[in-house]
Formats: C-alpha cells, structure tokens, sequence
C-alpha cells in the first residue's frame, strides 16, 4: 500500500531547491503506514506531490528523496541508472578497461543520487558502506547492480559499521557482500606513492581518499621540511612528505596499530625510517607537550576526527578546534605553515576559519591564509546540498 508524507506549510522551498533531505519537524502527518526504507510520495501543502523519498521513521532526517519526478519508479532500474551515471561521471578517473585507477570513490551517497551509499574502489576490491534505510531497503537489488556495473570488480565488501546506521534504527554490519574476500591489506598507488589499506577495520572504507589532494598540496610544501603529522591516522601526509623530501616526519596518533600501519607504509616506499617518528599518544597532550620538550615544526597538519556529531555538540567542538590548532600554531618556526583540517558537516566553512583566526590571535602569530583544500573530483557535492561539502581544509602561513 502506498504512503504519503505531508509536508508543513513553507517547507517545499527546499524540495523546490532539489535539498535531498526532508526533517521531522517539516512533516505535518504520513498517511499510510511506511516502514523503515518504504518509498513514500511527498506532497506540497497543497497536495501536489514533489517528490519520491525513502521513509525512516527512527531518523531526525524523516525522508530521503529518491527523485523529484513523482512519475519515477523507484526500484532497481533507478539504481542501476544511479550507478551508471555516478561511474560514467568518473570517466577521466577510468583505466582503459573501465576501471577507476587504484583507489577512487564511486558512489558519494546523496551527490550521486544515492542517498546514504558509499562505494570505493581500492585496486579489484569494492568496499560498500550503508547509512540509510532506503538503501538498506533496497540492499539485494543494490548487490546486483553493482555486480552489473563494475564487472571487473572481483568482490565486494562491506563496512556498514558507521554511527550514523544507530540513528536510522539500523544494526552494525560488515562482511563480504559478493565475490572474493579482500586481503588483510590491499596495496593502491597514489602519485609516487604506495600505501596498505584495511578494508576491514581500517578508518571509514579504509583509507582516506578524501585527503588525495590534500596530500599532493603538502607534499609540494615539505622539501627540506620537519613536519608534525597530528591525528595521523596510517602516515598518508607522512609518507608523502617524507616522500617528497622532507626532513623529518613526527606522526602522532592515539591508535598504536595506525602506526604500526604507518611505519609499515614507510617502509613499503623504502623511506628512511629514522627520519619518520611514530609517537602514541593523546593529540591535545602531546601538542602542549612538544614546546616543552623543545620540538618546532616547519609544518604541522592536524587531521582530527570529527568533533562535531550533533548540532548539541557544536559548541564544544568549536572548543576542540580552537585548541588544537592554538597548539598547532606555537609549535611553528616563523614563516612555518599550520595545514588544518574539519570534516565535520555541521561546522560552516566561515566558523571552522574564523576558530582558526582566533586560535592565531590567542597564539601570538601573524598569519595568512594562502590555500583552501577539500576533496578531489571523485567526492562530488551536488549543489543545492551543502552538507555534502563536510571536508575543509586551510593552509596558514606565519610571519618569519
């Protein structure tokens, strides 16, 4: 039987927009009796339906739009259409047999039409990651699409282990979805790089892809440079600093098996490992501890995990980006650079920029911004859907 979501009076300007996402306290009653992932049609205060969105009752984001045709079917062809024009618009990314080179997202969930679905690519492996209920609905059809879409995939994994599946009503899930098992590590190249990802318990799919140009940028700043590479993570920036000519690399992370991995990743670009520290360690002690022990960097990047879960949490994380990058900033010589980092979608470009002014300010440094970063074409964001736009990153330079 099929359902209706009415909307409140004034909330179809956003739908009007093309916003994907439909809250709570937007929806005036849903006729019918949708369960988690059903599709239901989305009608303007005037009954005219606007749109086909997938329900998710346990959700504050209440509805995720499919399509704003209402005559759409919503099923298997619509996926299979998803993800061909997600891959088809990745087309300068593919190698001469389709396939995106080495390491490459696919699927970048609601910019790609694909509300809540992740895919990457890391060499012939797929990893998946589900966060909505609509696609969960749907997650056996999704199986064979990409089957049809990516033949030379040789299996696809998944990693629906993100928090975001709790507030969907969802349960954690990870295991192999179809095909061949990935190794322990899968070895991907990036520049003149090579590094090991862990698909299976490694951060988000496992690698950082988002960071791809971000890297190259601190590469080109790290000649003859000491670097401290905070929130490491496994060495992405250490390894293509140290890479590129860099002095000496600090890679300071709390996980003792992410620097394991990072040493590894040294090790596997024949990098000389007594210019490439590993220290465990809680980022916000050790960065006040660094001045005492006498420690300077020409560069300091600061990677941190997102601070910022829920809008309630905006105020203390503002607190946890104003003090580390202050830190960051003292531990600089003069004319040295702070490369830092917000992947929190709920913290606006101009606030995450303007913590990181105050932070300079109450530092006691002069200090430019000279480069903006975010991810690579690979991680598109659709425009009329700003909280695609969850990664920013800043380059400042101090005064010599």
């Amino acid at each position: 039987m099929s359902a209706t979501l009415h909307l409140k009076g004034g909330r179809e300007r956003s739908l009007k927009r093309l916003h994907p996402w439909i809250f709570s306290g937007g929806v005036a009653r849903v006729e019918g009796s949708p369960g988690p992932g059903d599709t239901v049609t989305v009608v303007g205060q005037n009954g005219k339906p606007l749109a086909l969105a997938a329900y998710s009752p346990a959700s504050q984001i209440r509805a995720r739009i499919w399509t704003f045709d209402p005559d759409e079917e919503v099923g298997p062809d619509l996926l299979r259409r998803r993800l061909d024009r997600a891959i088809s618009a990745r087309s300068g990314l593919l190698d001469p047999r389709g396939a995106p080179r080495d390491a490459c997202r696919l699927v970048n969930a609601e910019s790609d039409g694909l509300p809540g679905l992740v895919v990457d690519r890391y060499g012939p492996h797929l990893v998946c990651q589900i966060t909505f209920a609509g696609v969960e609905r749907w997650r056996a059809e999704l199986i064979t699409a990409l089957q049809e879409a990516l033949p030379w995939a040789s299996g696809i994994y998944e990693r629906s282990d993100a928090a975001e599946r709790s507030k969907e009503g969802l349960e954690p899930r990870c295991g192999l979805m179809s095909g061949e098992e990935p190794p322990e590590l899968v070895e991907i190249t990036e520049g003149p790089c090579r590094y090991l990802v862990d698909p299976r318990k490694g951060h988000k799919t496992g690698f950082y892809l988002d960071q791809r140009e971000s890297r190259a940028r601190v590469a080109a700043l790290a000649q003859g440079a000491e670097l401290l590479n905070c929130f490491c993570y496994s060495g992405g920036f250490g390894v293509a600093a140290l890479q590129a000519g860099a002095a000496r690399v600090l890679n300071l992370d709390s996980s003792a098996n992410a620097l394991e991995l990072a040493q590894r990743n040294a090790e596997l670009n024949g990098l000389p490992m007594e210019r490439f520290e590993t220290e465990e360690g809680d980022a916000f002690k050790a960065l006040r501890r660094l001045p005492k022990d006498g420690r300077r960097f020409d560069l300091v990047v600061l990677d941190p995990p997102k601070f910022v879960k829920s809008r309630k949490a905006l105020t203390r994380a503002t607190r946890g980006y104003k003090d580390i990058n202050l830190q960051g900033f003292r531990l600089l010589r003069p004319g040295g650079r702070l490369v830092t980092f917000s992947c929190s979608g709920l913290l606006a470009a101009d606030l995450f920029q303007k913590i990181v002014a105050d932070a300079a300010l109450d530092a006691g440094v002069e200090a430019q911004l000279v480069g903006r970063m975010g991810p690579g074409p690979d991680h598109p964001v659709a425009l009329p859907f700003p909280e695609g736009a969850y990664l920013k990153g800043l380059i400042c330079r101090v005064a010599g």
